[in-house]
């Protein structure tokens, strides 16, 4: 018998993320630190694990089709999460933001995320409630958005020409140098905020553009609102450990933007022809895993084969 998903699932689950936060910030995190490629490993492996659990825990409660349908959800936003972890690398490289204090900002920056994201995501399940056409405009925009990252051009952070930047710098007040990892500051006994909360906000800024991508996209796997919301939290949750692992791996992903813009083009297109294009939830997850994988094994060989060969030119000039 499949349970009924009632408020009690949801508050429960919100509680639950509250609680795996203030643990991260006030116990694991509490002193500011460097985070290390080992640590940051497990951590990923923690927050991964806990989302195939979640995801077994569905598959007892409401069954095989939603338990697949979290997991590609799942697999889909960590993947668009991972061209937000080179965003972010540029920002803090630009800011000059030491190592120690780029967790902090991670953390209030996927906290606002996990904010911001739920409110979209409640205002697109009503919009998808109301006028089913809704889903046609977010396959068409899906599809744009692909062919645009397909043929975008790499392009450096700006934070100067970014209007969000451009009117908190206007408005606020803003001590020109760092204290330690705090967000405010008390300078000539008057309150201002420190850079670091400007890079908070160019984060947030960020995370806004990227969602206007990653939220349609869930909805051309699932409308069902648990399911769009749990995946997404447990994507963002698990982006801070993730950006620690790649942040500065990133050029070996070379074609990872060719397979997340394919995948943005495939869900689109599902999305726009459903008459024409309907595949069961283990065949799209198949698909989109595949996609994903190609791109990142094909980006990891190009980088492989030239250093074999500068490798063994360097032999034979010996």
């Amino acid at each position: 018998m499949i349970a009924e998903i009632t408020w009690m699932h949801w508050v429960g689950f919100v509680v639950a993320v509250i609680i795996f936060l203030a643990l991260d910030l006030g116990v694991f995190h509490r002193k500011a630190h460097s985070i290390r490629f080992k640590e940051a490993l497990i951590w990923t492996g923690v927050w991964a694990t806990m989302a195939m659990g979640f995801a077994w825990g569905l598959y007892i409660l409401r069954g095989q089709t939603e338990a697949l349908e979290f997991i590609t959800g799942y697999i889909v936003e960590l993947s668009l999460s991972m061209d937000n972890v080179f965003v972010i690398a540029l920002i803090f490289g630009y800011f000059r933001i030491p190592l120690a204090y780029q967790h902090r900002v991670l953390f209030w920056g996927i906290l606002g995320a996990l904010i911001m994201r739920g409110v979209m995501i409640g205002v697109g399940a009503a919009l998808v409630r109301q006028f089913e056409w809704t889903l046609m405009i977010f396959g068409a925009f899906l599809v744009y958005s692909g062919i645009k990252m397909l043929f975008a051009k790499e392009e450096g952070v700006e934070p100067e020409k970014n209007v969000v930047m451009r009117l908190a710098r206007k408005w606020l007040p803003i001590s020109p140098v760092f204290e330690t990892h705090h967000f405010i500051s008390l300078v000539n006994g008057r309150r201002m905020f420190t850079p670091l909360a400007l890079v908070l906000v160019m984060v947030e800024a960020t995370d806004l553009v990227f969602a206007l991508d990653s939220i349609p996209a869930i909805f051309g796997i699932t409308t069902n609102e648990f399911i769009v919301f749990t995946s997404n939290v447990f994507a963002i949750l698990g982006l801070r450990s993730l950006y620690f692992v790649l942040a500065g791996a990133m050029e070996y992903f070379r074609f990872l933007k060719v397979g997340l813009s394919l995948v943005l083009v495939f869900i689109g297109a599902k999305m726009l022809l459903p008459m024409f294009i309907h595949l069961s939830t283990p065949i799209s997850l198949g698909i989109v895993g595949s996609i994903i994988l190609i791109s990142i094994v094909a980006s990891l060989v190009s980088q492989w084969i030239p250093a074999q060969e500068a490798d063994e030119a360097g032999t034979n000039q010996e």
